[in-house]
C-alpha cells in the first residue's frame, strides 16, 4: 500500500468518525473530506466538477424544487384535517395509507411536516399513538418507487457514476410495497406499546385570527367536528363570534353558519391552513391586501392610536395596511379583532400596501420589528397545472417516454411560467447542503477508484471471498449499510456503502441490481434511531418522545423489513 491509498484511506475513515461521533452537519463533514482530497492532490477540481453535474444528483436537485411547488397545493391539507377520527383504528388507516401512497410520489419530509399539525391538534388520541406510524409510513412509502425517497436517487447517481444505466422507475416498487405494507400492518398490532404523552399546551402565547364565513362556504350547516376546524395544523379555534354574541368555549358539536367569525390563535405561518377552506376569508383578505410577505411591528408606548379599536381608526386608509393577527403577552384576547382596543406592547401582523414604508404616522405608532413569510393558496388554474404536470411528468418517465430530468426540467420551468413558484423562490429552496454530501460522496469513491484502493482490496479479498454465497454477501451489505443509517444519515450511508458493494459484486461475480437495491433499502430502513431519518427527527421532537421509545417499536419492524426485503431479492435475483 502507497502513500495515496494510506491518505485517502485515511480521509474515508475519518469521515466516517466525523459523521457518527462529530455534531457537525454531513455538508460539512462532506465538504471537508473533498478539500482534504484537493490539498492531498488525490484529486482534481476537474473530478469534482464532474461529479457536481452527475444526472442523478441533477434529477434529485430538480424533484426537491418541484415538491416545494406541490407542497403549497390544497390536497394534503384538505386530507389531513379529515385525517383522525373518533375510532383509533380508523385513524390509524387513514393516515398510514394517505403517508404512504403519497410519500412513494412527493418528498416524504414534506408530508410529515404538513401531517403533523393535524395530528397534534386532533381531539381523540394521543399524538405519541400516531406520531412515530407517521413517520415509518412515511420512511416505508419512500421505498415505493424511484422517486419518493433521495436516497433512492442517490444510489442510482453512483450506478450511473460506474456506467450503469441506473435504476427504472418501478425497479423499487415490488419490494416496497410488500415491505411496507407488511410492515404497516405489524405497527398497528404495536401501537399498543407506544407512550401516552400528553400534548403540550402553548396556544395563547401565539397571534389571535379571524376568519369570516362566507355566504355559499362548505363550513355551513356543519358542526366544528364534521369540518374538522379543531385538526388545523398550529391553529386552535378559540371561540366564535355570531349577530354580536360570543361563543367560547366552543363545542365539537357546535353548528357553523353563514356569517359567523371564528377567532383562532396559534403559528400565523400556518395561515394557508385556512385559506384552503373554501368559503372562509381571514380579517385581511377582507381588506383586499393579503400578501405573502407581513410585516411584524410593536405599538409604541407613545402611540396615538392606543385605546382605539382598529375598525374605528380605519387602519387601512390610516396606514395603508390591513391587520392580519394580533398578539398580547401574558393575556388572552377574546372578541372580533376589529373591535379590540389596542394597547401599547401589542403585536400586530400587517399586510401592508405600496404606501406603507412612506406613511409618517407609520414611525409615531409603531416599531417595525421583521417581516414573516407565509404560504400563499394556489387558484384553481395553479392547483390542476401543478398536480396535472407532476402527474404527468411521473408517467411519461414510468413509461420511459422521457428521462426524468429531462420532465423535471420542463415541469419547473411551466411552474415559474405560471407563477407556481418564482425564480426567487427557486434559489432559496435549492438544496445546497444535499447537493454538497452527495458531490462529495461521489467525489470520495472516485478517490477510492483512482488511488487502487478498492483494486487493492479486491486483489487481497479474492481469495477469501470468491466462493462466497452470494445471498450471504448481500445480507453483509445490507447489515453493514443498516448499522450504518441508524448512525449517521440515511443519504450519507448510501452513498458511503455504495463503493464498497460495488467493489464486492466484483470479487464474487455478483449481479449489481441488488446490491444497489440492498444498499437503497437499508439507507432507508432507519426505524429504531430518531437520528438517521429526518422524518423520525421531525416527530421525536414534536412529541418529546425518548429514544427507547424508537428502539422498542422500531426493532420488529426493522427485523421484518429487512427479512423481506433480502428473501425478495434473493428470489428474484440471485436463485437459479
Amino acid at each position: 500500500m502507497d502513500i495515496n491509498q494510506i491518505l485517502v484511506l485515511g480521509i474515508f475513515f475519518s469521515t466516517i468518525l466525523a459523521l457518527v461521533f462529530s455534531s457537525q452537519r454531513p455538508s460539512s463533514v462532506f465538504a471537508l473530506a473533498v478539500l482534504s482530497l484537493l490539498l492531498t492532490q488525490q484529486l482534481s477540481l476537474e473530478a469534482v466538477l464532474l461529479n457536481l453535474t452527475n444526472k442523478g444528483l441533477i434529477t434529485l436537485v430538480l424533484l426537491l424544487l418541484v415538491s416545494s411547488a406541490i407542497d403549497k397545493t390544497a390536497l394534503i391539507k384538505r386530507l389531513g384535517r379529515k385525517l383522525v377520527t373518533a375510532s383509533f383504528s380508523a385513524s390509524y388507516w387513514r393516515m398510514f395509507f394517505l403517508t404512504f401512497s403519497s410519500s412513494a410520489l412527493l418528498n416524504n419530509t414534506a408530508i410529515v411536516a404538513a401531517l403533523i399539525g393535524p395530528i397534534k391538534q386532533n381531539q381523540h388520541h394521543l399524538a405519541s399513538r400516531l406520531l412515530i406510524p407517521l413517520s415509518f409510513a412515511a420512511i416505508l412509502g419512500g421505498t415505493v418507487t424511484l422517486i419518493g425517497t433521495s436516497t433512492n436517487l442517490i444510489v442510482d447517481s453512483f450506478l450511473q457514476e460506474h456506467g450503469h444505466p441506473g435504476f427504472n422507475f418501478w425497479d423499487f416498487t415490488l419490494y416496497g410495497l410488500i415491505a411496507g405494507l407488511a410492515c404497516g400492518v405489524l405497527l398497528y398490532f404495536l401501537t399498543p406499546l407506544l407512550p401516552q404523552i400528553k400534548n403540550k399546551q402553548d396556544r395563547y402565547r401565539e397571534y389571535m385570527v379571524e376568519a369570516d364565513v362566507e355566504p355559499g362556504s362548505e363550513l355551513i350547516g356543519k358542526t366544528v367536528e364534521e369540518n374538522h376546524l379543531r385538526n388545523l395544523p398550529e391553529l386552535f379555534l378559540l371561540e366564535i363570534v355570531r349577530e354580536g354574541q360570543l361563543i367560547s368555549p366552543v363545542t365539537p358539536d357546535l353548528i357553523i353558519m353563514e356569517h359567523d367569525k371564528l377567532i383562532f390563535s396559534g403559528n400565523v405561518e400556518k395561515l394557508d391552513g385556512l385559506s384552503h377552506i373554501k368559503g372562509l376569508t381571514t380579517f385581511a383578505e377582507a381588506d383586499g391586501i393579503m400578501r405573502e410577505n407581513l410585516t411584524e411591528v410593536l405599538v409604541s408606548n407613545r402611540a396615538q392610536i392606543i385605546g382605539q379599536s382598529i375598525k374605528k381608526l380605519g387602519f387601512r386608509a390610516l396606514f395603508d395596511a390591513a391587520v392580519v393577527a394580533i398578539r398580547r403577552d401574558g393575556e388572552q384576547l377574546s372578541g372580533k379583532l376589529g373591535e379590540i382596543s389596542l394597547k401599547a406592547g401589542d403585536f400586530l401582523l400587517l399586510a401592508v400596501g405600496p404606501d406603507f414604508q412612506a406613511r409618517q404616522n407609520v414611525s409615531k405608532n409603531f416599531f417595525v420589528l421583521s417581516e414573516q413569510k407565509i404560504s400563499r393558496p394556489l387558484s384553481v388554474r395553479q392547483e390542476w397545472i401543478t398536480l396535472g404536470g407532476f402527474l404527468a411528468t411521473v408517467a411519461l418517465a414510468a413509461a420511459n417516454i422521457i428521462s426524468l430530468a429531462v420532465g423535471l426540467l420542463f415541469f419547473a420551468a411551466i411552474l415559474v411560467a405560471f407563477r407556481v413558484s418564482s425564480n426567487a423562490e427557486i434559489k432559496r429552496n435549492l438544496p445546497l447542503n444535499l447537493i454538497v454530501v452527495v458531490a462529495g460522496a461521489l467525489s470520495l469513491a472516485t478517490a477510492l477508484e483512482q488511488s487502487g484502493v478498492i483494486a487493492l482490496t479486491t486483489t487481497l479479498l479474492l481469495p477469501y471471498l470468491s466462493g462466497t454465497d452470494w445471498f450471504i454477501a448481500l445480507v453483509v451489505v445490507y447489515l453493514a449499510t443498516v448499522l450504518l443509517t441508524e448512525f449517521v444519515t440515511n443519504n450519507a450511508a448510501a452513498a458511503l456503502m455504495f463503493p464498497f458493494a460495488y467493489g464486492l459484486v466484483e470479487i464474487i461475480g455478483a449481479p449489481l441490481m441488488p446490491f444497489a437495491l440492498a444498499v437503497a433499502f437499508a439507507a432507508s430502513a432507519s426505524f429504531i434511531s430518531p437520528f438517521g431519518y429526518q422524518t423520525n427527527l421531525l416527530v421525536f421532537n414534536a412529541a418529546n418522545y425518548r429514544f427507547s421509545h424508537f428502539a422498542r417499536i422500531g426493532l420488529p419492524v426493522s427485523l421484518l423489513y429487512s427479512t423481506i426485503v433480502l428473501i425478495l431479492l434473493d428470489i428474484t435475483y440471485l436463485q437459479g
